[in-house]
């Protein structure tokens, strides 16, 4: 059995889409701070913002703030998908493809896979998805990383990254073995 993951390209494009948004979540956290005019140091946080809430929020503390909210949210979020990207590995069996990061392991049954799709295909790297009949996710044990998972991907679709070496040899043995056209 071949196990396929990310060429050293792959890897490389990855972690600099890993530092790009990890910069964008510390300058996000920065900004926030110094947007409202809180302090960060432990014990002082909800002191410092009922002072800045005290003298009143205007529009441009509160829409730059918020924005600043929404990217500590959404960054680290990112990262964790980037994170999956770097550490996926695709395996054919005999059962189904089993997909393997951050300890979910997933065997989707060859019977359950409806499609694939190319996402974006008018990139330099059009990456791919399976579009799934049933939900694997009751597979992954752990709450939180179901949780990520369906976040990431939904609940029916599993991506064939874009810098997965030998791609195309994955994709059609797929097509081959799930008997798709």
């Amino acid at each position: 059995m071949k196990t396929y993951q990310l060429s050293a390209t792959g890897r490389r494009n990855v972690m600099l889409l890993m530092i790009g948004a990890g910069l964008i979540w510390i300058f996000a956290i920065w900004t926030f701070q110094s947007t409202l005019a809180i302090s960060y140091v432990p014990g002082k946080i909800l002191d410092s913002l009922q002072a800045s809430l005290g003298q009143g929020l205007t529009v441009d503390r509160t829409v730059p703030a918020l924005f600043m909210l929404v990217l500590m949210v959404a960054a680290p979020l990112t990262i964790w998908n980037i994170a999956m990207e770097w550490v996926a590995r695709y395996t054919p069996t005999g059962d189904g493809l089993r997909y393997d990061a951050f300890g979910i392991s997933l065997v989707i049954p060859w019977s359950n896979i409806s499609d694939i799709r190319v996402i974006d295909a008018d990139s330099d790297e059009p990456s791919n998805e399976l579009r799934l009949k049933i939900d694997p996710s009751a597979q992954i044990s752990n709450p939180v990383l179901r949780l990520l998972h369906i976040q990431a991907y939904g609940r029916v679709v599993l991506p064939l990254y874009a810098g997965i070496e030998h791609r195309e040899e994955l994709i059609d043995e797929i097509r081959r073995r799930a008997n798709l056209s």
